[in-house]
């Protein structure tokens, strides 16, 4: 698509007054122009943009967090969009990673916690952060905790929903979504977030992903600093890359070393309401976890657990719990065959 292509567009939608159409088109121009080195035309105009907008000047289009912005939104078409809405009880002492991610999570949580200090010196707030890595690695643990920590309520997307076949619909769903968390000054959780912000190809014509994705630039950029966008993926390298460039801070999460394996052990064992019943036996468990998440292991060693309770008379409830090693190692050993990794 050339330049004039999308002069050509912006003239159709700016006379027939389609703010969404227009604002999108404006969008991809200044992605388009990046990409083609154009950097100076590029800034100039994502500035009169972010300005038009903020000031109420484009048409008729109205300032996000104003109330003629939010009055017609329907409250059924809303709760069809999520999954959950909810509030989190998690801290930092529920979260087991690596400690550079931890600091990276506590300063996305200090900035909040000191937005008045930022804005005296006129500095933005991080309020969008995209957490990446294997399954099972605690990105979505990581969203309560944040959730928890600021004490802010979370809307967890239902992809599902949003995603729709019609042609614009998933966009307007969107839009519904951040409309309302910048009322409600929320969190916006969106798992498997590659699924809808997946990389655009300028060699072909105009498609529904690449609205999806200027409209999620586009919400992005204009979302309020007290509400913030969580977004986590087993499959970053799919993401387009102007998307990734709106996240204020990027945490990639890796598989457990031992470390965290073995802290992730002990908290599950629960300070000593349960015990290997061959004590021995701890470090060779320890090694044979390597290459699996935080989640299968935490898996497997409940469900020895629990099998280890159905061992005692039915009559009989056990204060503590001596866990069967040879039953907790075969669920690992079965793990991994299912991951069709090595023993």
């Amino acid at each position: 698509m050339s330049q004039f292509d999308f002069i050509k567009d912006i003239a159709k939608y700016g006379l027939e007054n389609d703010q969404d159409k227009l604002l999108a088109v404006l969008n991809e121009l200044v992605d388009y122009s990046k990409k083609n080195k154009k950097t100076n035309f590029a800034i100039q105009l994502q500035s009169i943009l972010k300005d038009a907008i903020r000031q109420q000047q484009v048409g008729t289009l109205t300032k996000a967090g104003s109330a003629a912005y939010f009055q017609n939104l329907d409250e059924k078409d809303f709760n069809d969009l999520i999954l959950e809405k909810l509030t989190s009880d998690y801290t930092f002492d529920n979260l087991v990673c690596e400690d550079n991610v931890k600091t990276e999570l506590e300063y996305f949580v200090q900035e909040h916690k000191s937005a008045d200090t930022l804005r005296r010196f006129d500095l933005p707030i991080a309020n969008k952060i995209i957490l990446h890595g294997p399954s099972g690695c605690g990105k979505t643990l990581a969203s309560y905790v944040l959730a928890g920590e600021l004490k802010k309520m979370m809307i967890v997307l239902n992809l599902g929903a949003i995603v729709s076949s019609k042609l614009g619909e998933t966009s307007k769903n969107l839009a519904k979504i951040f409309r309302r968390a910048a009322a409600e000054d929320c969190i916006i959780f969106i798992d498997e977030f590659d699924s809808l912000g997946k990389l655009r190809d300028y060699s072909q014509d105009h498609g529904e992903m690449k609205r999806v994705v200027n409209t999620l630039l586009q919400l992005l950029d204009y979302l309020p600093q007290s509400s913030l966008a969580i977004a986590a993926t087993n499959q970053i390298e799919m993401i387009d890359e102007a998307l990734l460039r709106r996240f204020d801070v990027n945490i990639k999460f890796e598989l457990p070393f031992e470390s965290q394996i073995r802290e992730l052990i002990a908290r599950t064992l629960k300070h000593g309401q349960f015990a290997l019943d061959t004590p021995k036996a701890f470090d060779e468990i320890v090694k044979s976890c390597a290459g699996l998440s935080y989640y299968s292991i935490q898996k497997t060693l409940i469900t020895a657990i629990k099998r280890s309770l159905f061992s005692a008379p039915l009559h009989v409830i056990p204060r503590t719990a001596a866990i069967r090693v040879a039953a907790w190692r075969e669920l690992i050993d079965r793990e991994k065959k299912a991951l069709h990794l090595k023993k």
